[in-house]
């Protein structure tokens, strides 16, 4: 479905994969990435009022807002200050789920798409995966899981999470990990078989297939 979308910046984690490192892998850090490249942090960062961008919002039309990152509630204070300026807007919130929001932020937000990180992401668990934070997402109806599959035995990890935090059925989506329409069609090959065996739910990766990994998409 169109929505606006709104991407910010800083992190908390560093995936080896991130597909969007230049909003968080600048030329002061030196957390691993796979592609071994960093950023200039003033190219890449632009700083603008609430008012203007809840301005640029409105233009677009569109009656729901995904924010993503980056990890997005790192500016939680800021987004609350934003959304009650957009009192109508329907709003999703990516997150890794390592942050909570708070209740001024909470009660602006619909779904939470919340992508655990597993150990592929290069992430240690103590940072990635805090038992208190995913309790509090596991019991949130609004919560939705996505996790970043790149090879068969990451499903492992997954069923060992769903059997201690009950995430809700329906609300566990399998996604390829790839930036590149081939290497998502191979892997969904047998992820959907996966999913199907664990009555997971499957996510593809739409703007990759449709414009290739391109930022602006």
């Amino acid at each position: 479905m169109p929505v606006a979308f709104l991407r910010l910046s800083r992190c908390n984690l560093a995936c080896v994969w991130c597909d969007t490192a230049y909003t968080w892998h600048f030329e002061d850090d030196d957390r691993p990435h796979r592609d071994g490249v960093t950023f200039d942090r003033k190219a890449n960062q632009v700083t603008l009022e609430l008012a203007d961008i809840a301005a640029r919002i409105d233009a677009l039309g569109q009656k729901r807002l995904v924010i993503t990152g980056g990890e997005p509630l790192l500016q939680a204070g800021k987004l609350a200050e934003l959304l009650e300026l957009l009192p109508d807007m329907s709003v999703e919130i990516e997150t890794n789920g390592t942050v909570a929001a708070p209740a001024r932020l909470d009660i602006r937000v619909d779904q939470y798409n919340v992508s655990p990180k597993l150990a592929h992401s290069g992430n240690e668990a103590e940072l990635a995966l805090i038992p208190e934070r995913l309790d509090h997402y596991a019991a949130d109806p609004r919560a939705y899981f996505k996790f970043v599959i790149a090879r068969p035995e990451d499903v492992d990890e997954v069923l060992a999470l769903q059997r201690r935090y009950r995430f809700k059925p329906g609300h566990v989506f399998l996604m390829p990990e790839g930036t590149n329409s081939e290497s998502l069609t191979s892997r969904a090959r047998w992820l959907s078989d996966l999913c199907l065996q664990h009555g997971f739910r499957m996510s593809d990766r739409l703007h990759i297939h449709l414009y290739g990994d391109e930022r602006g998409t």
